[in-house]
């Protein structure tokens, strides 16, 4: 996917958080964000599943042309990613899509790797730490999503966020439409080009 975006004359930053660090939280993984959007303009912030709860506050931090949230938890104000399970139905979401798919209790394979090509899967595992639970417990504290463009990129066999609840948490958080696209959870490493393609749409 970067070297797409590289390719196509963009700057592609991919930021490590320390998800397995105790000591982090949210304010942590901010910062680092922040710090390496440096003062660069016009930039476009991608967030992936957890990486929800850490977008909306770069937007308070930093100016942001456009945010883009890919299969991503979408809080409000004041929640934390642990109540967010309960609050969105997602549990629920995802037992239901689990009896109707036939594939069973979650599993990292089962729910994450499914539609990754193997050979990738190898190459990340060694960059797959267990997230730290201080992160779960951290208030996303943010007045309102940004007044900018947002969207939301959800993948039609994601099977830890069913697509139809991603659907209806765009509209009922952001009041927005989430586009689809063939993939699973881990969009960007299942579809690469798609996701590069789909990315390279808003930052025209």
């Amino acid at each position: 996917m970067t070297r797409v975006l590289v390719e196509s004359g963009h700057e592609a930053i991919a930021v490590d958080l320390p998800g397995d660090d105790e000591t982090a939280g949210l304010s942590r993984y901010v910062e680092l964000v922040v710090d390496a959007i440096g003062s660069r303009p016009d930039v476009v912030l991608v967030a992936g599943s957890l990486g929800g709860f850490t977008a909306p506050l770069v937007c308070e931090r930093v100016p942001i042309r456009e945010l883009v949230l890919v299969n991503a938890m979408i809080p409000v104000p004041g929640e934390t990613a642990r109540d967010w399970w309960s609050h969105t139905g997602a549990v629920e979401a995802q037992e239901d899509a689990a009896q109707a798919g036939g594939y069973g209790p979650f599993t990292v394979d089962a729910y994450f790797m499914h539609d990754v090509d193997p050979e990738v899967a190898a190459e990340g595992e060694a960059y797959q730490p267990s997230e730290a639970d201080i992160v779960f417990d951290c208030v996303c504290d943010f007045s309102a999503w940004p007044a900018i463009p947002i969207r939301v990129l959800a993948g039609n066999e994601d099977r830890f966020f069913p697509v139809g609840f991603q659907r209806r948490i765009a509209r009922d958080r952001l009041g927005v439409e989430a586009d689809v696209l063939p993939g699973g959870h881990l969009l960007p490493l299942a579809q690469p080009r798609l996701v590069a393609e789909y990315l390279l749409l808003t930052s025209r």
